[in-house]
C-alpha cells in the first residue's frame, strides 16, 4: 500500500499594480511576507504581469532579463529569506540571447534558486466587437516548452492566463503526473465573469487536479481592467478559496490525498480509449 501523501498551504496574492515598477515589487514583497508570517503559507503565488501594467504598449519598457533583472533578484531574496516556494506570477521578459520579449513565469526555491521558467505558450490575441480587442503577439513571442516543479511531494504544471483555455495543455501536464496546475492570469471584465471560474473548474475536473488562478486586483482606472477573483479549485472541481476583486490574499490547503482519492474513485485516466484518441507532446 502506497504511503499517504500530505500537501502544503498555498497563498494567492492578488496585487494592485500601478505604473511604478519599484513600488509594484515592494508591494509584492510586503504581501508575500504577510502571507507567510500571518497565514502560514508554504507556497506563495503572484499574478500575471505583477510588476508592470498589463498592455502591449508597456511590455518593452518594463521588460527585464531573467534571472539578472530587478524583479528576479527581489523574488529570489524573499524566497530565501522566508524559506518558501514562490511562484513569481509573470513579468515581461527580455531574452538576453535573442532580444525577444516573452510573458514569463518564474519559480523560486526556499534557497532562493530559480527552479523553473515558463513562457506563455498561447498568446492572448482576441477580438470581441463591442468588448475587447487585444493582441499580445504584436509585441510578445510565444513560448514552446512546458514547465513543471516538484514541491513537497506534489508535481505542479505551469500555465499563464490564456493557456487555461487549452485543455490539451492541461492534459499534457496530467500525462506527466501533475497534481496541480497553476495559472497566473488577468482575465478582463468581459471574459472574467463568463469564463474565469468555469475554466478553472473545467481544468480541475478534466485532470482531477488542484487548480490555482491568480489575478491582479481590479483597477477601474487602468487601461486594462482585471477581473480579480483569484481562486483555488480542488480535484472535485469545487472552489475552496476565492478572493473578491480588490487587493487580497487568500489561502488554501492543498491535500494530495484528495487528489489520489478522486482519481481512484473516478478513474478516468485509466479509462481513456487511447486506442481511439490521445493527446501527446510533439517531439522536437
Amino acid at each position: 500500500m502506497s504511503a499517504v501523501r500530505a500537501g502544503f498551504r498555498i497563498a494567492l496574492v492578488q496585487l494592485k499594480v500601478g505604473a511604478n515598477k519599484t513600488q509594484n515589487i515592494e508591494n509584492a514583497l510586503t504581501k508575500i511576507r504577510s502571507a507567510v508570517t500571518d497565514k502560514g503559507a508554504r507556497v506563495v503565488a503572484l499574478p500575471e504581469c505583477f510588476n508592470s501594467p498589463y498592455g502591449t504598449q508597456h511590455f518593452p519598457e518594463y521588460a527585464e532579463e531573467i534571472p539578472a533583472g530587478e524583479t528576479s533578484r527581489s523574488l529570489a531574496a524573499i524566497a530565501k529569506e522566508l524559506g518558501i516556494y514562490l511562484i513569481g506570477g509573470t513579468i515581461p521578459e527580455k531574452c538576453r540571447t535573442d532580444s525577444k520579449l516573452y510573458n514569463t513565469c518564474t519559480v523560486w526555491s526556499p534557497e532562493g534558486s530559480l527552479l523553473a521558467t515558463y513562457r506563455k505558450i498561447h498568446l492572448f490575441d482576441i477580438n470581441i466587437p463591442g468588448g475587447i480587442t487585444f493582441r499580445e503577439s504584436d509585441v510578445l513571442t510565444g513560448g514552446s516548452e512546458l514547465a513543471t516543479v516538484a514541491i513537497d511531494g506534489a508535481k505542479i504544471g505551469l500555465g499563464i492566463c490564456y493557456d487555461i483555455r487549452f485543455d490539451e495543455l492541461a492534459r499534457l501536464y496530467r500525462n506527466q503526473g501533475c497534481d496541480m496546475l497553476i495559472y497566473p492570469g488577468a482575465f478582463n471584465m468581459k471574459t472574467g465573469p463568463l469564463h474565469w471560474e468555469l475554466l478553472a473548474r473545467g481544468r480541475a475536473n478534466d485532470t482531477q487536479s488542484y487548480v490555482a488562478t491568480i489575478s491582479p486586483a481590479r483597477d477601474q482606472s487602468a487601461g486594462y481592467v482585471a477581473w480579480g477573483h483569484s481562486m483555488v479549485v480542488d480535484p472535485w472541481a469545487k472552489v475552496v478559496s476565492q478572493a473578491a476583486e480588490a487587493e487580497e490574499t487568500v489561502v488554501a490547503d492543498v491535500n494530495l490525498q484528495t487528489v489520489d482519492e478522486v482519481r481512484a474513485q473516478i478513474p478516468i485516466f485509466s479509462q481513456r480509449r487511447t486506442d481511439m484518441y490521445s493527446t501527446d507532446a510533439v517531439g522536437k
